[in-house]
């Protein structure tokens, strides 16, 4: 919120300047022509070379150790949705001991960690007891594990234990013991895929990484292993450069858009952003089939950044009451009472969701637009009492808070319009998730605790008061290091639940990653408590640009 004062004088509002740095892109976005010549060649070529790979993947031939690695590198390499039901197979077969590693591999860190991650990551309840056989007596992880040759056994240690659950006391020492010895030994090991890969590993967790962005690194990468097989390398560069025409092609209509309703021009308080949302949504779902939900939710998105940049950095209590009045009354003829700024603001709001509706009641899914347009509302009205808590100087006890903050983190209206575009989202989807089962509290508590860290600091400087660390270190009467601590260690416990929340079979996988993947965005997008959405030159800027600008030669 931010503060606003009154000139007696001149009787006029005078308004802070939120000062956000502008947008980065300009127009580069904004036309992007498909060459159906090159794509058309991309999609033949692609064709005979997954043909080649998933008889690679479901033949009898292959050790369940190689069936592994090559699912793994299919992963990686971002080709596993092709393979979605032979994957699937193969690792049920391995769950339920119709397919099993060789003797002399029990022992093999680096196999029963790649398993065990895979597996918890298909939803396959794999078991922590898995690593007792490398623990000692005393419970400890045996030190003979670290070697030289023992790396790639610790680093495929490290990243299962990021499927980590609550009271899995194993696998927290497992984290601690595979992060210490991988942090003693990176900068020593000989230049190599693998040194690279460790030091990805150690900067960004790869089950908690935007996984597009680990294609994009993990392509460049496996060009440079000795072992790697020709036929997936050229799959892979082929299938991300045809999906990032498509990707260029729905960012050009969103950036067209976000032009044409000219919110930022008039409203030049708030983020110019609209890239960044759509970067936002590719990291949701990135697979082709889901187009049409990517521009959905990246145009919420952009809606939602400058409402809450509305609320934040410019609007007055009383502007901001009538404003929440009409969005919850949600008719247009509403407008009339809006200060001027608001009313391209209301309307651009109400012609969306009417979009969304004419796009989905011809297939019956009106009642998904329902639940998003409930979503913004109740998202607004929470904004609003955040307003009310900053002009009346009131601080909340932090239950207080976390009530109305996590529904500000976005995260549950973001997570309902993520689904909006699904056509195998159905009623009861939705339902499911208003239920708030664990997986969504999870992702919601992720979301809105490292939100709080990362920017702390700016929001003091506006003189808010009612932040959640403030609430939580007057409550508990605790230092702001300590709370900071803290608060991460509420993200912590929150990812267990979150990988916990993996595992429940009310909806299916692919409504699960979406969720999951919010997380995701969150622990990239904030990584080292830094605010990559407000201040994306530094941290998500690399990753735009791998993404959405740089192809790969063929």
């Amino acid at each position: 919120m931010a503060i606003v004062s009154v000139d007696l004088n001149k009787n006029e509002i005078v308004r802070p300047v939120a000062n956000f740095p502008p947008s980065l892109w300009g127009d580069v976005f904004n036309s992007f022509t498909m060459d159906s010549q090159l794509s058309d060649m991309y999609t033949e070529e692609i064709k005979v070379l997954k043909e080649e790979a998933r008889n690679m993947l479901i033949s009898r031939d292959s050790k369940l150790s190689e069936k592994l690695v090559l699912i793994d590198t299919l992963e990686r390499l971002g080709l596993s949705y092709h393979f979605g039901n032979e994957i699937q197979e193969q690792l049920t077969l391995a769950f339920n001991g119709h397919l099993e590693l060789e003797p002399e591999e029990n022992n093999d860190l680096f196999v029963n960690s790649l398993q065990f991650r895979l597996l918890r990551q298909h939803a396959l309840d794999a078991p922590s007891s898995v690593f007792e056989r490398f623990v000692k007596n005393n419970g400890e992880f045996k030190k003979s594990l670290v070697s030289d040759d023992g790396v790639k056994g610790l680093l495929s240690l490290y990243e299962a234990s990021f499927l980590r659950r609550t009271r899995e006391d194993i696998l927290d020492k497992a984290f601690s013991f595979s992060k210490a010895h991988l942090e003693s030994v990176a900068s020593n090991l000989p230049e190599s895929p693998l040194k690279k890969h460790v030091s990805r590993a150690l900067y960004q967790s790869y089950v908690r990484s935007i996984p597009r962005v680990e294609t994009h690194l993990f392509i460049s990468l496996y060009e440079e292993f000795e072992s790697k097989n020709e036929s997936l390398l050229r799959l892979a560069k082929l299938d991300f450069n045809l999906l990032q025409m498509q990707h260029k092609l729905e960012l050009s209509e969103v950036t067209r858009w976000w032009k044409e309703v000219d919110l930022i021009s008039k409203l030049s308080f708030a983020r110019d952003r609209a890239v960044e949302c759509y970067f936002w949504s590719v990291g949701v779902y990135s697979e082709p089939q889901y187009g049409i939900a990517r521009i959905m939710l990246a145009k919420t998105i952009c809606m939602i950044s400058v409402i809450d940049d509305t609320f934040d950095a410019y609007g007055t209590i009383d502007e901001l009451t009538v404003f929440n009045d009409a969005v919850q009354k949600w008719d247009i003829s509403e407008i009339d009472r809006l200060p001027e700024y608001m009313k391209i603001l209301y309307r651009v709001l109400l012609d969306l969701y009417e979009s969304f509706d004419a796009e989905l009641s011809p297939k019956g899914r009106s009642y998904a637009v329902h639940h998003a347009k409930e979503g913004m509302q109740q998202i607004v009205g929470s904004y609003y009492t955040e307003a009310k808590w900053f002009i009346k100087g009131h601080l909340p006890t932090f239950d207080e808070y976390m009530s109305v903050a996590k529904i500000t983190s976005t995260y549950y209206v973001l997570t309902t319009t993520s689904l909006v575009g699904l056509d195998n989202a159905t009623s009861q989807v939705f339902d499911w998730l208003l239920s708030k089962p664990k997986i969504v509290e999870a992702n919601v508590t992720i979301c809105r605790v490292v939100d709080d860290v990362a920017t702390y600091e700016v929001e003091k400087g506006r003189g808010q008061e009612a932040t959640g660390i403030d609430c939580y270190m007057k409550e508990h009467d605790l230092s702001k290091e300590l709370t900071i601590n803290l608060f991460y260690e509420m993200a912590e416990n929150a990812w267990k639940e979150l990988n916990e929340g993996l595992m429940d079979n009310s909806v299916t996988m692919e409504i699960l990653m979406r969720i999951y993947n919010f997380s995701r965005l969150i622990d990239v997008t904030y990584n080292h408590s830094g605010d990559g959405y407000t201040h994306p030159e530094k941290l998500l800027k690399p990753s735009i640009v791998a993404l959405l600008v740089d192809s790969f030669e063929v």
